[in-house]
């Protein structure tokens, strides 16, 4: 008899976890999640945001707007029934948004069986719009997953998924809308529609330089110069300057800050003060520092976007010139100088200058970002225009191709 009640009390608490579970959000704190993670991705914004300035509606619209489950998943961290959801059996190709914000999430590419009766993925489309947080409520410790924009809550990831990442994230169906690649154009998510072979990233109209030579097999020390920008990501930044005759050499790396060593996750952090830079070597027979300058403002960035670029936020995105002497200096102010008496941006240009101390090299898989994932949603989103615009606006300045 006790044995019948043990197992009486053993489901009417299972019964009432999991029905708390759909209402109750549990106990949990910011901190480094206990599984691997893919490499960071930068985020992808809403459609129409194209500035990352998508503002969350307030919770008395949400109400409003998502069913009774999708609130209580999205808002109170629930989760829906195994198997009885909409997505967890959905095979057709197209990608999978937040439902309250629209973000890209995730894509029917990654999307696996997992046997768990919830649509599971290996990989986000951009981790940058997949945030992790330590879930430790119901007595587990758990790694949830959040949407950036919306704060969704989506799932939760873990350690047991398949090649190539060997993760699994476990999202609710109720947290994500499904668009299909019929309809990933109108919605305006036309960008990731290479993704599924519908449009070549632009095939022939983008000419993205190949790779060359040791510049130092040509070139002394005192030959060249250096130039130390920071405009947001410094992936797109990268390929900008990589483009033009004259320049030698260009790397990513972190600048400006006070600490004495710099890693993509500490300057993410945004407490070390640095900023994602890149360093631009070049000859200056072939190319001088008010080109490099001109391009600089008007292609690779928005010098008027304070401590943000796009949807990258904080000020480690910030828009900065390290300038290596007296004459760099003079040449930057002088310039945004000019570009102000012309008023050639509506806002104030709010770039700083800075003197150059010292320049770190970011990790080996962020150099060449561009060059070696052309692919990349956030690259085709956000990078491949800028290349668009330099090669409109100044075609004269870029290397033959041969």
């Amino acid at each position: 008899m006790n044995r019948e009640k043990s197992k009486i009390l053993l489901i009417v608490t299972i019964m009432i976890l999991i029905t708390f579970s759909l209402t109750a959000r549990g106990a949990k704190e910011q901190s480094e999640p206990p599984v691997l993670t893919i490499e960071q991705g930068e985020a992808l914004p809403p459609p129409g945001s194209e500035d990352g300035d998508w503002k969350r509606p307030r919770d008395e619209r949400l109400k409003k707007e998502l069913t009774d489950l999708q609130y209580r998943v999205t808002q109170l961290d629930g989760t829906e029934p195994a198997f009885n959801n909409e997505f967890w059996d959905n095979h057709e190709e197209g990608i999978y948004v937040d439902i309250v914000s629209g973000e890209p999430l995730f894509s029917s590419i990654d999307k696996f069986e997992s046997g768990t009766g919830w649509p599971s993925f290996t990989r986000p489309l951009s981790s940058g719009n997949v945030q992790e947080i330590i879930d430790s409520s119901f007595g587990m410790v758990r790694t949830e997953v959040r949407s950036l924009f919306a704060d969704s809550h989506l799932g939760h990831v873990f350690p047991d998924g398949p090649e190539p990442t060997g993760l699994r994230y476990c999202i609710n169906s109720n947290s994500l809308a499904f668009i299909p690649v019929d309809e990933m154009e109108q919605s305006g998510y036309g960008s990731l529609l290479h993704l599924f072979g519908k449009e070549p990233m632009k095939e022939g109209k983008i000419i993205i330089r190949s790779d060359v030579s040791d510049w130092q097999d040509s070139y002394s020390q005192e030959e060249v110069e250096t130039a130390i920008f920071a405009g947001g990501c410094f992936w797109g930044v990268e390929a900008v300057f990589e483009q033009l005759q004259g320049v030698l050499f260009v790397d990513s790396g972190y600048s400006g800050g006070d600490e004495t060593s710099a890693t993509y996750k500490k300057v993410s952090s945004g407490t070390t003060g640095h900023a994602e830079s890149v360093r631009i070597i070049y000859d200056p027979k072939q190319i001088d520092y008010p080109r490099l300058l001109e391009v600089f403002f008007t292609v690779a960035h928005d010098p008027t976007q304070l401590n943000y670029q796009g949807p990258d936020k904080g000020s480690h995105y910030r828009s900065a010139i390290f300038y290596t002497d007296e004459n760099q200096k003079v040449q930057a102010e002088e310039y945004i100088e000019s570009l102000t008496e012309k008023e050639i941006f509506e806002d104030k240009i709010v770039t700083q200058l800075n003197p150059l101390t010292t320049f770190y090299p970011a990790e080996d898989y962020h150099q060449d970002f561009l060059r070696n994932n052309p692919t990349h949603p956030y690259i085709v989103y956000w990078d491949i225009p800028k290349l668009e615009d330099l090669q409109n606006t100044f075609g004269s300045y870029l290397k033959s191709i041969g």
